[in-house]
């Protein structure tokens, strides 16, 4: 199921045209493909592409989100608007979808699901609003990823670099071709995907993986801590040269609350 709604970069209009194409050029490649053009971001739409995905195909093994918008404005000059617009999509879409999937992957035990963050996440003064819903787009894979791990289901983020439609470019030179993201976004959908909950990086020939860390910081031992505390053991709170990656909240607690309780 090739599902793209086809409207513009900023999310306006609809258009049958790239999802028919890309169907097209999967039956030429000898796929058997079906374009459709379900509005995902909201659940009457992600529930129809399902629907129509166990009907024509039996079941619902893979599901890549990779909906989303782009409308660029400096904070905070950016309209409420535009802001809910990213989150209605990006993150919607992601749950919609996925919300419609769940129960067929958990009956079977199995299921792959691919998210698509960005790199945006890192920062950008003119794209707040693409980068809070691809950081929020993480915070949903993580946790689906602890509810899907007694069910057969991965769930993974992909973070690609290239030129695409989104860009709102022309063809990409081969270097910066989506194509160079096509491989790690395979693999995470793959049976043999050996991790769940992880963050990779994909695109320009480079892959890596992006992760969330705690470094160990500074333990206050005796009396409560006051500001002063922290200010005069402000490096050693920020020291990275020792750091863990939590795989959840419960093990993030765990580890930051370990001193209260020491092993013998």
């Amino acid at each position: 199921m090739v599902n793209d709604l086809g409207g513009s970069i900023q999310g306006e209009g609809s258009d049958a045209g790239p999802a028919t194409a890309v169907a097209d050029e999967i039956a030429a490649a000898g796929g058997k493909a079906i374009a459709d053009t379900s509005d995902v971001a909201t659940a009457e739409g992600a529930a129809a592409l399902v629907d129509a995905a166990v009907q024509q195909f039996g079941r619902v093994d893979i599901l890549i989100n990779n909906a989303g918008i782009m409308r660029w404005a400096a904070f905070p000059d950016v309209s409420e608007a535009d802001f809910e617009c990213h989150f209605v999509v990006h993150v919607g879409g992601s749950f919609h979808t996925t919300r419609a999937a769940w129960p067929h992957m958990v009956d079977q035990g199995y299921g792959r699901i691919v998210m698509t963050t960005s790199s945006g996440i890192f920062g950008l003064s003119n794209n707040a609003s693409y980068a809070a819903a691809k950081g929020a787009v993480v915070g949903l894979a993580r946790s689906l990823a602890t509810a899907g791990a007694d069910h057969g289901i991965k769930v993974n983020l992909i973070a690609p670099g290239a030129l695409t439609r989104m860009a709102g470019r022309g063809s990409a030179p081969p270097e910066m071709s989506p194509d160079l993201v096509a491989p790690m976004a395979a693999f995470l959908a793959h049976e043999d995907c050996p991790v769940t909950g992880e963050i990779y990086a994909a695109g320009f020939g480079r892959f890596a993986r992006i992760f969330i860390a705690q470094v160990e910081g500074y333990v206050q031992a005796g009396p409560a801590p006051t500001v002063e505390d922290v200010a005069q053991n402000w490096a050693a709170i920020n020291d990275e040269s020792e750091y863990y990656v939590p795989t959840d909240l419960n093990e993030w607690s765990a580890a930051f609350m370990g001193h209260l309780h020491p092993k013998d």
